[in-house]
Formats: structure tokens, sequence, C-alpha cells
């Protein structure tokens, strides 16, 4: 390819974004690990859940086909590091009917809890599949060999579509023992000896109890989890406090709201053991919070006292992220299509990020106008997050040319965006305006948090870099790919899918 040809042809743009704006295809790899860790089936400002489920389905075919040891790899990734569920085991499902032996690698690592195995077996029956043939049923049988009572009784699912009892009654596993046979037959709805299961036992008693004091009683004896008590009576306020204490933090993250309106947190005590499990650091990283959930409960809860507690969370939740050594700008997109759950994902990681960049760094939202967000270091992620609002049209391209207006020069571009551009320069344009003037060097990361497929930039870009997901740990990609350890899709193929156990 000559010069000229390679310089005005190469990087001409493909197809079109969502709103008919120019846009590029980037590789299957990379749209197969977007689909992965944004996509959650919901409907999106541009399109609803079955156009995503279509085009997800579409890619989980064809990566199977085309390269189906990276689809497994990205598989457990998303499902390990990216904190999501049902593309996962959507993709899953297609892998068992490609390639059996890296399905059994993988499905132990993807289907972790019965929730998991119940939304397997639905989407495997979506899929008109029935039960899968025998390596599936040879892996589901490993998974209930593993089913406790606590699982039991937290997941119980009879009457909730595909439970544990369908499960058990498709697969046929062999009970070890009198005590597993027992907790069969009682997932299965037959009788069974519930002195062997004495959790079991605790919450059958619960829902025949009539006094607060029996309810207390068993809630107690059996550790019941709060999913199984709410689940089985109306939670008075003594039971939510109670339940406060035994809940894990991301559902007492979730359930805070409900806490603070049944009266729990007028006692000092519950209040101030619930701001102790918040703000545990060890406890918040074990839990896998995605970060934006933080955001969403701020906005729940009227106690200052735990609003303080959220902000706090969010602070030690990106504590061990690598600080950005070069100047960096940091562009948000506040467009409408980003309005509610993207925008609320977003601010965190674009404060998150400046947060630990140099001083002389910068943080400018956009629409198709530019303003500078006037970020502090010293105030909260989760303050500031909650004074970012969306706007109007999306122009990617104005803040780099605000850059360019202003002859500064940084070393990295950050941007934030679902890249639905509809009016303004395209963002590639100015890119190349800003190396050619400005910077030549300059590295950009497009940290892409929606399931559309198309792109602002060409594959050919070897100085763009693309991130996906919703996860504290995108974050930590762009300080480890400005260092040179490779882009998001090399880190995944990099990943090693041991043998099945």
């Amino acid at each position: 390819m000559s010069f000229a040809k390679k310089l005005f042809t190469a990087f001409r743009p493909t197809t079109l974004n969502k709103d008919g704006y120019p846009a590029y295809v980037r590789s299957a790899e990379e749209q197969y690990v977007q689909t992965l860790v944004t996509n959650t089936f919901g409907n999106t400002f541009y399109a609803d859940q079955h156009e995503l489920l279509s085009e997800a389905g579409e890619l989980h075919h064809a990566m199977a086909q085309s390269n189906p040891q990276f689809m497994a790899k990205a598989i457990v990734y998303a499902r390990n590091e990216g904190y999501m569920r049902l593309q996962p085991l959507f993709g899953l499902v297609v892998l068992s009917a490609y390639r059996p032996d890296l399905f059994a690698k993988i499905f132990m690592k993807v289907v972790r809890i019965p929730s998991d195995l119940s939304d397997f077996l639905t989407i495997l029956q979506g899929l008109r599949r029935g039960e899968g043939g025998r390596a599936v049923k040879r892996q589901v049988n490993r998974f209930l060999s593993g089913v406790s009572e606590y699982w039991a009784i937290k997941y119980n699912g009879r009457g909730r579509g595909y439970s544990l009892g369908d499960a058990i009654a498709t697969a046929h596993p062999k009970p070890t023992d009198l005590k597993q046979q027992a907790l069969f037959h009682y997932l299965r709805g037959q009788d069974a000896n519930l002195s062997l299961l004495p959790q079991v036992d605790a919450l059958e008693q619960l829902k025949r109890a009539t006094t607060e004091a029996e309810k207390m009683h068993w809630i107690d004896t059996g550790k019941l989890p709060h999913e199984v008590v709410t689940g089985a009576i109306k939670p008075t306020k003594a039971v939510w406090k109670a339940l406060l204490h035994q809940m894990p933090t991301f559902a007492l993250l979730r359930h805070l709201n409900a806490l603070e309106r049944a009266g729990v947190f007028e006692d000092r005590y519950n209040l101030e053991a619930a701001v102790s499990r918040l703000t545990d650091q060890r406890a918040l990283q074990k839990a896998k919070i995605l970060p934006f959930r933080f955001a969403k409960a701020f906005r729940q809860v009227n106690h200052p006292v735990l609003r303080d507690a959220l902000r706090d969370a969010v602070e030690y939740t990106f504590s061990n992220l690598p600080d950005m050594e070069d100047k960096t700008a940091i562009f948000l997109d506040i467009s409408g299509s980003m309005n509610g759950e993207y925008l609320q994902i977003g601010s965190v990681f674009a404060l998150a990020l400046y947060k630990k960049t140099q001083g002389n760094s910068l943080f400018w939202l956009f629409d198709t106008e530019v303003e500078d967000a006037r970020p502090s270091r010293r105030d909260s992620i989760l303050t500031q997050a909650d004074r970012i609002q969306a706007r109007g049209g999306t122009d990617t391209g104005a803040p780099i040319r605000k850059l360019l207006a202003e002859r500064r020069k940084v070393d990295q571009i950050v941007i934030i965006t679902d890249e639905q551009q509809n009016s303004g320069s395209p963002f590639y344009e100015a890119l190349l305006k800003y190396r050619s003037k400005i910077n030549p060097s300059v590295k950009a990361f497009i940290i892409d948090i929606a399931p559309y497929r198309n792109a602002m930039v060409p594959p050919q870009d070897r100085n763009t870099f693309y991130i996906y997901g919703w996860s504290d740990t995108v974050l930590s990609y762009i300080a480890q790919t400005a260092k040179g350890y490779g882009s998001m899709v090399q880190q995944i193929e990099a990943i090693v899918l041991d043998t099945a156990d």
C-alpha cells in the first residue's frame, strides 16, 4: 500500500454509530470483551434489550467459531474481574456447543453460585438446547455435589425459574451421605429428615412463628441469611436490626435505605456497626462491589454519618489504584445518552482517576461544549460525582480541540464515554491534529462503558488503547498500559486456563 493510500484511506471510517455518525470497527476480540463486561441486557439510550440480546448472540457464536480459546478466557475474566453474570453465562452456554473441552475447563470458574446455575440452565433451555448433553450434565453434577445447606436456604429457587430442585431432577446427582440425601429431597419438595438439616428446620420454624421472640430465636438459631428472612416474613425493626449484623458487605450497602427507613440507625450502636462494616478496606476489597453501587446508595440515604461512610468507602475502593505519573487530561462525556447509570459510573471513574494524577492534570466535562469541572483532590469522589449532571448532544472532538486552541501539552488523554457522537468533528480527526501540532507521542485511553459495538478510533492506531467495563479494575489497566503492559485484550489473552478440577 502506498504512503498516500495508507494516509488517506486506511483510517477512513468504515461504519456508522447508533446516531448515524461515521465510526470504526474494532477487532472481534475487543467487541467481544466490550459485550461481556458492559451488556446487561437492559434497555439503553440507543438500543432495547431485544436488539442487545440479538447482537450478543451473534458475537458469542462468531467468537466460538473463530477464537474459542480467547472466548473462554474472556468469559472467565468478565465473571471474576468484570463482576458480570448474564453475559458470561450466555457465552458459556454457547461455548458448550462448540468446545466441550474448554467449557469443562471454565465451568466452575463461571458458575460460582446457585443463581448462576439457575440462569445457565434457563439460557440453555431458552436456546432450545434441552439438557445440553453429557458434557453439560457432567459439570452440573459437579456443581450440585457441592451444594450446601446454607446455599439451599439462601438460593432456594422453588417457584422462581429454574431451581436447584429442577437441576437435581435433571442431572440426578448421587448423594454422598444421608445429610445430602435429605438436602436433595428438600430441594425437590419431597419429605426430608429435617433433623439432619438444622438451618432448613430453622427456616421452616420461622415461617410458622407467631411472636417476634420466636422469629428472633429461629433467625439466630439458624443463622438465617437476610434474603431468606425477608422472603419468609415481613421484617420488623427488631428483625432488621438482627439482620444488620449478619449481612455481607454488598447486602448491607443495598439495604441501607431499608434499614434507615425502619429506624435501625436511631440506635447509635447499630449506626457505628454499619459504618465500621462499610469502611472496612479488606471487606470492601473482598466484596468486589461495582463503584457505581456506592453512588446509588449515596443518593438513597439521608443520614449524614452514613453518607460520610459511603464517601470513605469509595476512597478506599480506589486506594490501591497506581498513580498516573505523566500529565493527564481526563474527559468525561455528560451528553444525554450517558444519563443515569452510565454517568454515575463515569463520574466515579473520572474523579478516582483524577485523584491519582499529577497536580497539573486536567478534568473536563463535555457534551457539545467543554467545561472545566474544577475538581478537588481533597473533596470526596461521591460528593463531586453527585454534582455532575447530563446535558445535551455529543461532540467527542470538542475537548481535544480545546487542548489545541490553548496549546496545552499532555502526555495522555483519558476519555470516558459511550462513543455515540452526533455533532461536531470526530474525536480521531482532532486527535491526529493534536499529535501533529502539539504532542506526536500522546497516548489516548478510551474507557467505553456501553455495549455499542462501533468505535471512535480505528484499530490501526497503536497509541490508542480501548478499555471496557464497569469494575474498578478498568482504571488499573490505564496505569499498566501506560507503562507498556499491553492492551486489555492482550492481558486477557495472557490468562492461563487450568485443566478442569
